[in-house]
């Protein structure tokens, strides 16, 4: 992707005078300002030539700081230029051995913000909500690392997050033993953290041998849209707390 749609210079021709741009630019500043850069840059696609440097982008931010870490606090904000969604941020966490980042649930800090009236600043006050939930999300993230798992423990998660990209009324092409097939070594362990990732990656990633609904061999599919991504993750972290707290 060019720097023409994250540093887009103007809001879509099809839009009202009452739509207020919101630049992705203006926001960036604000966050490396606190020592955040942006690592990882996508864009959904569009068959309309004339919105495709206006479409919808994700950009996922990490902290300087934690570059030597086996994990990562992230920003992660979603943006538009064409009116396609509002403007919004959320708290996101990065495994450095998966490159593949997650979206932490609902009960934390999530900023939209609509194309409209003094949109910048409100928008920059709520980066300040999501820096500070990341206190939150580290506690969480200690307590999933210290709990184990045992084998039908696992194997509840996992089938529960296959319902949660597969419809209930087809069968799932592949099993939750192949969710909890661990990629690398050291994901063999039985912490809910380890298993969590574990189903995570298989899910987001795919590449896992199945059989589609007429029993032909087949092989999943990464995620790759944005909206699935950020939906996807972020159920799998509310399931994951939820089992959280019930261990």
């Amino acid at each position: 992707m060019g720097r023409t749609l994250v540093f887009a210079q103007s809001k879509h021709y099809s839009r009202s005078n009452r739509y207020a741009y919101i630049p992705t630019s203006q926001i960036l500043r604000g966050l490396r300002h606190e020592g955040f850069e942006p690592f990882m840059v996508c864009q959904a696609r569009v068959r309309d030539e004339g919105k495709r440097e206006y479409t919808k982008h994700m950009l996922r931010l990490r902290n300087a700081s934690q570059i030597n870490g086996e994990e990562a606090n992230e920003i992660v904000l979603l943006n538009s230029h064409d009116g396609s969604s509002s403007y919004q941020m959320m708290a996101g966490m990065s495994r450095f051995v998966r490159a593949n980042g997650m979206v932490c649930g609902d009960t934390l800090h999530d900023i939209r913000v609509r194309h409209n009236g003094d949109a910048v600043n409100t928008i920059i006050d709520g980066a300040y909500s999501v820096l500070e939930s990341f206190e939150t999300v580290g506690e969480q993230l200690e307590e999933m690392k210290s709990l184990t798992l045992n084998e039908g423990e696992q194997k509840a998660f996992a089938r529960a997050a296959l319902t949660l990209k597969y419809e209930d009324s087809e069968p799932a092409p592949i099993t939750e033993k192949d969710l909890l097939t661990p990629r690398r070594f050291l994901d063999r362990a039985s912490y809910m953290w380890t298993t969590f990732s574990r189903v995570q990656e298989n899910l987001i990633k795919g590449g896992i041998r199945g059989r589609s609904k007429s029993g032909r061999p087949m092989t999943t599919r990464a995620v790759t849209g944005i909206d699935q991504n950020v939906k996807l993750n972020r159920v799998l972290w509310v399931l994951a707390e939820e089992m959280r707290k019930l261990k």
